[in-house]
């Protein structure tokens, strides 16, 4: 009976080192089978207004627009779970308004480097859903402001003044679909939402000329469309 138990105890602990060597392997193969880096190409649709005024004084408020938008981003991945990954996202912002006689066109251009912290159900599976959060950098590449019409009777000058760079929160939520058996390349889809923590607009210093837009909203909200590579 003592050699049966013997024996019985011997047969148990080679079956658990079986087992734990078995996981181990399995976790190592997931380990190396991650591919670390990441490169996406995305087009980023995003929705905002702006708040303007004519050469009258009257403040025109702005209605939500669709304005276009694209992006380059570079991730690493730590693990299937967790990642970082850096954007470079251009953004045009256009709105025609009257002012009085005039017709008018705003027009800026933004360059936004936001750097975000990103959470996976799993990069190795076909579907991954992802949370991501992080600071994001604004850079106003410029503005134009042009006119047709006529506005003869007009004695100020409608200028754009905007601060030139801007800082705030980036955020957002994506699913993501693997197109090939080895998971490496991905469509994915998105909500981006931000928040800045600067009022980008201000006033300007000419007794002649006035600023034409009046307010920029500190939070926008977008989406994304995008393939992406792992390697």
């Amino acid at each position: 009976m003592k050699k049966i138990n013997k024996k019985l105890i011997a047969l148990a602990a080679i079956t658990g080192l079986m087992f734990s060597s078995f996981t181990y392997v399995q976790a190592q193969t997931e380990e190396t089978e991650l591919k670390r880096v990441e490169f996406g190409l995305r087009y980023m649709p995003t929705f905002i207004k702006l708040d303007l005024r004519d050469s009258k004084g009257n403040d025109i408020p702005g209605s939500v627009s669709f304005q276009q938008g694209f992006g380059v981003m570079l991730g690493v991945n730590i693990n299937t779970h967790i990642g970082v990954q850096a954007e470079i996202n251009y953004a045009q912002i256009s709105q025609k308004y009257k002012d009085v006689d005039v017709n008018r066109k705003v027009k800026i251009r933004y360059v936004n480097v936001p750097l975000l912290l990103s959470l996976n159900t799993s990069k190795s599976k076909q579907f991954n859903l992802n949370v991501v959060a992080g600071p994001e950098l604004g850079f106003n590449t410029g503005a134009d402001l042009s006119s047709n019409g006529t506005g003869g009777s007009d004695t100020l000058n409608a200028v754009l003044v905007l601060k030139k760079g801007n800082i705030g929160l980036a955020y957002g939520a994506g699913l993501e679909f693997a197109l090939n058996p080895t998971h490496t390349v991905r469509f994915d889809l998105g909500y981006r939402g931000f928040y800045s923590f600067v009022d980008v607009t201000t006033k300007t210093n000419s007794v002649d000329s006035y600023n034409a837009v009046v307010k920029i909203p500190r939070a926008r909200n977008g989406a994304y469309v995008g393939l992406t590579v792992q390697f």
